[in-house]
């Protein structure tokens, strides 16, 4: 959270969204799942209006936020790529399904596309070992892999 967002928010929107769900006990995460909904990610600036808003401190709103992998505090694309890379993804071919990802896109995981339409990112099980090797494009899971035929799914995204 040190780098400065540069988008603003709509703190009205987020602080509705908040009073929705105040009173109920175990608000964050429904809380924190809305706002990014709203804005994309969760941006210092909603945290903050979530901590006051709930009356926890930013310390907790920040470590769940930070400590699940479907939370983000930085912008990502509009789509997000998940890659499984659990063992039996690895040995059913994960890694050149990886290099033909890298290579369709042109950039490294971690990273989103200049165009803004892909963030890359490795996770460690989608639970689809069935179908290893496997990726996650937003909430769709495509199994059974190849270096050809992700390039296929990632077309349906272009």
């Amino acid at each position: 959270m040190a780098k400065q967002e540069k988008q603003a928010i709509d703190v009205d929107r987020v602080d509705k969204i908040v009073a929705r769900h105040a009173s109920r006990e175990g608000a964050l995460l429904p809380v924190l799942k809305e706002v990014q909904d709203l804005v994309g990610y969760l941006p210092e600036e909603a945290l903050k209006r979530v901590a006051l808003g709930l009356g926890l401190s930013l310390s907790r709103v920040y470590g769940v936020a930070t400590f699940y992998s479907l939370f983000y505090t930085t912008p990502k694309g509009k789509y997000v790529v998940r890659v499984c890379e659990s063992a039996p993804c690895h040995v059913q071919g994960a890694p050149e399904v990886i290099a033909a990802i890298e290579r369709e896109l042109g950039v490294p995981f971690g990273e989103t596309t200049p165009d803004g339409r892909f963030t890359l990112e490795m996770v460690s099980c989608l639970g689809v070992c069935g179908v290893a090797p496997a990726v996650m494009v937003e909430d769709r899971v495509y199994g059974n892999l190849t270096p050809e035929t992700v390039i296929a799914v990632l077309q349906e995204y272009r």
